[in-house]
């Protein structure tokens, strides 16, 4: 059984009176462990794809859909199901980071572990902090957990996004662009932290990007053109 399956996914978007078709039948298998690249040029479906798979949103009702984690369905679970299951399961690093200007580095990766315990943080708060302050340090960022976000580089920021993303041991982190907004010196460096974290933490790592040098580096690439999984060749 593979760790991710997503068959026959559909997704078409409404822009006034217009529809318009982003994903136009993909199927896709990822297996446990591994790092996958979603390789496509913007307006591809990359990021829609990436949304489906971890919840975020869901696909057009098409017969045959569905999207499979370790054999349990998405589609058949309530809002309140997809919130739990992202919280518990998914961990999602973005290109811009999405840090909350107001709170420390610490408190930023901290929140996350906040929202999956809700009313019941309090009695693992300790662990928690722990926890970020260690993810930190693996970051380097040891002596930057009072620090704002607007101290920080475009680089902190991202290995601060990524702390966030592991906090609760997901079992998939899916990166959309995560070096995009970066210099290439700088991904180079995040790509390589980020190939750190899953041989520690054993995670499936599945990251879309636009940039074939960054693709190779993944175990396995498949291209999106048009919304369709192209063929190798």
């Amino acid at each position: 059984m593979p760790f991710i399956e997503a068959v026959n996914l559909h997704k078409t978007y409404r822009l006034g009176r217009v529809d318009v078709p982003v994903l136009r039948g993909v199927d896709l298998s990822i297996e446990k462990g591994e790092c996958l690249a979603v390789l496509g040029a913007s307006g591809s479906g990359k990021s829609t794809l990436l949304h489906l798979l971890g919840g975020l949103d869901r696909p057009d009702r098409e017969p045959t859909a569905r999207i499979l984690h370790e054999g349990r369905a998405l589609d058949g679970l309530s809002a309140r199901g997809l919130d739990d299951f992202r919280a518990g399961h998914v961990g999602f690093i973005f290109q811009f980071y999405h840090l909350f200007p107001e709170l420390t580095v610490l408190d930023n990766v901290v929140i996350a572990a906040m929202v999956r315990a809700g009313a019941s943080y309090a009695s693992v708060r300790a662990q928690a902090r722990a926890r970020a302050a260690a993810l930190l340090d693996t970051a380097g960022l040891g002596h930057r957990l009072r620090h704002r976000p607007s101290e920080l580089s475009g680089g902190e920021r991202q290995r601060v996004a990524i702390a966030r993303a592991l906090i609760n041991r997901p079992e998939v982190l899916l990166a959309d662009e995560p070096t995009g907004n970066l210099d290439r010196a700088t991904g180079r460096r995040i790509l390589e932290f980020l190939e750190g974290v899953r041989a520690r933490e054993r995670t499936t790592v599945v990251m879309v990007t636009h940039d074939p040098s960054i693709a190779e580096r993944a175990d396995r690439v498949v291209t999106l053109e048009d919304g369709r999984l192209a063929r190798p060749a």
